[in-house]
């Protein structure tokens, strides 16, 4: 299966945090899976990790290295991406979040999050 994580999901599953579901761990560790962050994951976790802000422990930086070194793949944003944006409905408020569930439906991939907004998308989208 190929998975894109939402960005709490990347933070959870890099500093091992207690939020990621047992179900969310097993998807990221089944060998057989492809896991992909997105670019603008990165960029969300720079801009917060640049405005102090205590639920992200790290930069930008560090995270793509984190990132490596724990095998995930990197997904660019592509104008695609960003186009798919407007057909989708106005359920959540986030571009980041609206950039993902795009992302996830053009490419394909499952987006895994443990937001009920996001999850609200429906098709391809799983809430762990």
């Amino acid at each position: 299966m190929r998975l894109l994580l939402d960005s709490h999901i990347v933070l959870w599953a890099l500093t091992d945090d207690a939020r990621l579901s047992l179900q969310a761990r097993n998807l990221i560790l089944e060998q057989n899976n492809e896991i992909y962050v997105s670019s603008a994951t990165i960029w969300e976790i720079a801009i917060k990790h640049g405005l102090k802000r205590s639920d992200v422990p790290f930069s930008g930086t560090d995270a793509v290295g984190y990132c490596r070194a724990a095998g995930y793949l990197f997904l660019d944003v592509r104008p695609e991406h960003a186009a798919a944006t407007e057909a989708l409905p106005p359920l959540h408020g986030d571009p980041f979040d609206r950039l993902l569930v795009a992302q996830a439906r053009v490419e394909p991939l499952h987006l895994l999050t443990h937001d009920d907004v996001v999850a609200s998308y429906g098709a391809g989208v799983l809430r762990v």
